[in-house]
């Protein structure tokens, strides 16, 4: 029986399969047809089964050879440079449809008592012809236009360098070529900060603020500089303007907390309602735990002091100093500590207040050290600004 289901599947896959390609072939997917049929015979190629394959790649290679061929001979008659990418890349399929066949062969056609037909031929001359036609075309349309191309042409001419090294590797000074593309079509990014407050910004941390290396913004095309570099034309500028820095002033809120709880304290005879011990069974008098209430009062003291720090960043076109996009931004760093004292019995307090006896009072940071404390909360919405509002020109 498991013999039986398990023919009937490989029947039901095979025929299946069998459909699909002749439905692509049909349709003229010929290389999908070409694919499928060579899965479907590897294994046992000379099966009777795997005929009907056989036979469809036959005849889907020879429509593919056939068109081609036929469009390359009328790409070759239009002359048109554009054509060159799409000669050589069917001299490439032409010759990779007839690696993808060779394994198998021959393939006979059992019912006709002949190998199928499939002519391969050697197109090395051809393909490397096309692929020197087409090098020499990119990298002269490249060499020439370069020196002038706006930013999304030389992004066009590196595409193309890149594509022209892939096929051919070391074609000429194609690598140079391909640098000097890239920087061409970059958009280098000025990013500095301006403080419009009355407050001094700490050195440091505009150097955190400014370190685009450990932002991981830079991409293909846009590279961000907190520092002006020769021979960089800046197009583009991002202003961190600070507009406000307000830090409150240093306070101690005292709060005093009473608490009071029972806790066990040993254990005492249980007596009834009349004051006898109870006793159990064998006479032994019955313990229980003994419960006694104790109370604290603590002081708990909470040293505050809080820093806002208030800015927009400025999107700037260099060109023509016109304001891009204008985007807010707001942080806040908070200190606080907190320290408790205690009269009374310790046992009387939650596990949160007893966490604070043996503190004491701390100094407070300085006002330039709040101000750098808001570093990493900037930094943060800085970069998502950035990352949400990418340059692109």
């Amino acid at each position: 029986m498991k013999k039986i289901t398990l023919f009937f599947i490989c029947t039901l896959f095979l025929t299946c399969g069998v459909k699909q390609t002749r439905n692509m072939l049909t349709s003229g997917e010929y290389d999908a047809a070409i694919q499928l049929a060579v899965s479907g015979l590897r294994g046992n190629k000379t099966a009777k089964g795997k005929q009907d394959y056989v036979y469809l790649l036959e005849e889907a290679f020879a429509k593919a050879k056939e068109r081609d061929l036929r469009n390359i001979a009328a790409w070759s008659k239009d002359a048109n440079p554009q054509n060159l990418d799409k000669i050589y890349n069917t001299y490439v399929r032409l010759n990779n449809r007839q690696e993808l066949i060779r394994p198998l062969l021959p393939l006979p056609l059992l019912k006709e008592g002949r190998n199928a037909i499939f002519p391969l031929d050697d197109y090395s001359t051809e393909i490397i012809d096309s692929k020197n036609a087409l090098s020499n075309f990119l990298y002269t349309n490249a060499k020439n236009s370069l020196q002038n191309a706006s930013k999304f042409e030389a992004r066009k001419i590196f595409d193309d360098l890149r594509y022209l090294n892939s096929i051919n590797p070391g074609f000429k000074d194609v690598n140079q070529l391909i640098n000097e593309a890239q920087f061409k079509g970059t958009d280098f990014v000025h990013v500095f900060a301006k403080n419009e407050t009355n407050i001094m910004i700490p050195n440091r941390l505009q150097n955190d603020l400014l370190d685009f290396s450990t932002y991981g913004l830079n991409d293909k095309w846009t590279v961000y500089h907190s520092n002006r570099q020769q021979g960089i034309t800046y197009d583009l500028g991002i202003i961190l303007n600070f507009r406000a820095i307000n830090i409150s002033p240093e306070q101690i809120r005292e709060k005093q907390v009473i608490q009071e709880k029972q806790i066990k304290d040993g254990v005492k005879n249980l007596v009834d309602a009349n004051g006898t011990i109870v006793r159990d069974s064998l006479g032994n008098p019955i313990k229980v735990d003994k419960f006694i209430t104790v109370k604290g009062t603590a002081y708990q003291f909470t040293q505050f002091k809080a820093c806002q720090v208030t800015a927009k960043v400025d999107y700037i076109d260099f060109n023509n100093n016109q304001l891009l996009n204008s985007f807010p931004l707001t942080s806040e760093f908070i200190f606080e500590h907190i320290y408790a004292t205690f009269r009374g019995d310790r046992r009387a307090f939650d596990e949160q207040i007893i966490g604070y006896f043996g503190r004491r009072a701390v100094p407070f940071p300085s006002n330039e050290q709040m101000v750098f404390d808001t570093g990493e909360d900037l930094k943060a919405k800085l970069k998502d600004i950035i990352s949400r509002n990418r340059i692109r020109r």
